[in-house]
């Protein structure tokens, strides 16, 4: 027989490459694709590396205010987040660059320049929105932007100097139109003294939980579907807890692990006062969806 009478004939490639393993009651145990050697060798403990010259940007797009045709109501409380967030994240070492209600075109602009920024000695990126949100949107002051068109600009094929390095994108909106109840359980809630006016409102509508790619990691003010909950002097409940992990925790604990102290934080606050009789009593819980690969620690930078 030939060499190519021997061949095999073309036919479909199937995934399943080992032979079927017969048990001993007769059933068969089959290894599937998802069963990768690899993974034996990876060290849990790797973590990235943040010893670059720089920490790195963090763009805050703050938005109170928006454009009467959007119907949106203003954000009362978002200056108290966005000075906190840039005084914290200023200590952490990251060179941090606000803006306040810019039209969707301009925020698209800031980002794709920080896209092509040469970020090869810095540590991370880290984007932040505050804004109302919806669907799988936020807004600028008069439009929304899809989040997809914004994390799309840092993937490794449009911003090479990132690759291999965390992309941390923070969403302070709402992600859906329902109050989260309390339930009857030893739940030690945050007790207020604080002036009537310091009222708690709702970033409205919804944003919603989206792939972005490998060290990427998506933190979200609150579980998808409901309200997120915002004090209008103090500022949102999930940036004062982030804040206050951030300063106290934020060079020695690893970021996931933050961000968990802090869902458990916000967790047992609830509303106390709202101009939405319904929102009495309410909560909330945040969320992150990670797809880091190493440890994430915000080490201190040498000076």
């Amino acid at each position: 027989m030939s060499g190519s009478e021997r061949r095999r004939p073309a036919g479909r490639i199937q995934l399943d490459s080992r032979p079927t393993l017969t048990t001993t009651d007769g059933n068969q145990n089959i290894t599937e694709v998802d069963a990768l050697d690899t993974r034996q060798t990876l060290d849990p403990a790797v973590q990235y590396k943040m010893n670059h010259q720089r920490r790195g940007i963090a763009l805050i797009f703050n938005h109170e205010h928006f454009f009467w045709h959007l119907r949106l109501p203003d954000r009362r409380g978002t200056l108290a987040d966005r000075n906190n967030l840039k005084c914290t994240l200023t200590d952490l070492g990251f060179e941090v660059r606000h803006f306040d209600d810019l039209k969707a075109e301009d925020v698209l602009r800031k980002i794709y320049e920080a896209s092509k920024d040469d970020h090869s000695n810095a540590d991370c990126f880290v984007c932040v929105f505050l804004s109302h949100g919806e669907n799988d949107h936020v807004y600028a002051y008069d439009a929304q932007i899809k989040i997809e068109t914004i994390t799309d600009m840092f993937r490794g094929d449009k911003c090479q100097s990132l690759v291999g390095k965390p992309k941390i994108f923070i969403i302070q909106a709402c992600r859906g139109d329902k109050h989260d109840d309390p339930v009857i359980a030893r739940d030690l809630t945050d007790s207020s003294d604080e002036s009537i006016v310091n009222d708690t409102e709702v970033d409205a509508a919804g944003v919603y939980t989206l792939p972005a790619g490998a060290d990427f990691i998506m933190c979200y003010s609150v579980a998808q579907g409901y309200f997120s909950h915002r004090e209008t002097v103090n500022g949102s409940w999930y940036i004062q807890d982030l804040c206050e992990a951030l300063k106290k925790h934020g060079s020695s604990l690893e970021f996931t692990e933050l961000l968990t102290v802090v869902n458990r934080k916000v967790s047992h606050r609830k509303v106390d006062m709202c101009r939405d009789i319904n929102a009495i009593g309410k909560k909330q819980i945040p969320c992150f969806a990670s797809m880091l690969t190493k440890k994430l620690y915000f080490h201190p930078k040498s000076k």
